[in-house]
């Protein structure tokens, strides 16, 4: 019993820099983002009357803080060799490249594939969540970047 309160502590409150865990969290975080960014997606385009693209941007930029806040908080412990305002631009600027792929995800399945808008989000938040995960970590939470600068 003693091994599986081990494993859900260093799961979801430890500290770590363990990928897998950090992956693993990020999915929530990424998950509770996406409930964001699709609700309102969903309210802005049907009941505002918003185009889908339009909406979808505004409806990720939402997504993004809560991605922000979370992730700061839980997912990354590395907290980059940054301040918060620095931090928080880098981790928009990678935010804003994802909002690229979205959009333009989002125009080619929609308008090119014909895909119902609203399944359209899904597959490129599916795609836009590995590019995030994936640049965050390596480009703005790991100091071991900066450490093997240093080094060498």
């Amino acid at each position: 019993m003693q091994v599986l309160k081990d494993f859900i502590n260093k799961l979801l409150f430890e500290k770590t820099d363990n990928i897998l865990i950090q992956l693993f969290r990020y999915t929530f975080v990424g998950g509770t983002a996406f409930l964001v960014d699709f609700g309102l997606l969903f309210f802005l385009k049907e009941i505002c009357g918003l185009h889908y693209i339009l909406s979808a941007t505004i409806s990720f930029i939402f997504g993004l803080i809560v991605n922000y806040v979370i992730s700061v908080y839980w997912v990354f412990t590395n907290k980059g060799n940054y301040n918060r305002k620095t931090e928080f631009l880098y981790f928009a600027i990678i935010g804003i490249i994802g909002l690229g792929f979205n959009d333009l995800f989002m125009w080619l399945f929609t308008d090119k594939f014909k895909i119902y808008y609203l399944l359209s989000k899904i597959i490129s938040a599916v795609l836009v969540y590995l590019w995030n995960f994936f640049a965050r970590r390596y480009f703005l939470f790991n100091n071991n970047k900066v450490k093997d600068e240093v080094k060498g």
